[in-house]
């Protein structure tokens, strides 16, 4: 009687256990993979690029979820609000992806899809090892640099993560990743270092509600 009554405890122990109901994951991450969908819902005008304002620099909805999508496993984006954050990032400073240079006021050397200046864009091609061989003929020019870093779909949408996962504190992320509009602040006046707009707000909370922070 003993041995049936401790294995009927342990059996319900078990069961408790097993069918308790855990915090779902997916409230806090994602599959790293975007969807057009998202991306026309984020930045409207990314559905064409037709009449496209600078030739050669203008990528689709569909183009930015691929490489937005493999620069996020690349670097393991999985929390829905940093995802969100790098995306409306990308989105607001190229105009629904149309520019990867910057072209107002013209400084030398700053773009990729969030518009790096130059001495992140020299940081974030010295982290690449494919580049390490094409990197001496250019070290001495911004411009030449960024044409490297936007000759490859996959280096140019993969800066926002890598900016994120690499140059921003361990504060902003813990800050971002819980999904606030403050944790979102944070990131931009803290990491980015620029100020919270009216439009880049825009921009995040469409993210937010595509991406399902």
């Amino acid at each position: 009687m003993h041995l049936q009554t401790l294995l009927l405890s342990l059996t319900l122990t078990l069961t408790i256990q097993t069918t308790a109901t855990p915090i779902p994951i997916s409230l806090f991450t994602r599959d790293t993979a975007l969807t057009e969908s998202q991306l026309i819902t984020i930045a409207p005008s990314s559905k064409s690029c037709a009449n496209a304002p600078a030739e050669g620099e203008c990528a689709t909805a569909k183009q930015a979820a691929k490489f937005t999508s493999q620069s996020f496993n690349t670097y393991k984006v999985t929390s829905k609000a940093e995802q969100a954050a790098i995306v409306s990032l990308m989105a607001f400073e190229t105009e629904d992806f149309k520019y990867n240079k910057n072209h107002f006021p013209g400084v030398a050397g700053q773009g990729t899809r969030n518009m790096q200046s130059p001495a992140y864009n020299k940081k974030y091609a010295s982290s690449l090892p494919e580049l390490k061989d094409k990197l001496p003929s250019v070290s001495n020019s911004p411009e030449e640099l960024l044409d490297l870093l936007r000759s490859d779909s996959a280096t140019d949408f993969g800066s926002g993560a890598w900016f994120l996962t690499t140059q921003c504190s361990k504060d902003v992320r813990t800050a971002l990743a819980d999904g606030s509009e403050t944790g979102w602040q944070r990131f931009i006046s803290d990491c980015v270092g620029t100020s919270v707009t009216d439009e880049r707000k825009e921009y995040w909370e469409r993210a937010v509600k595509a991406i399902g922070v």
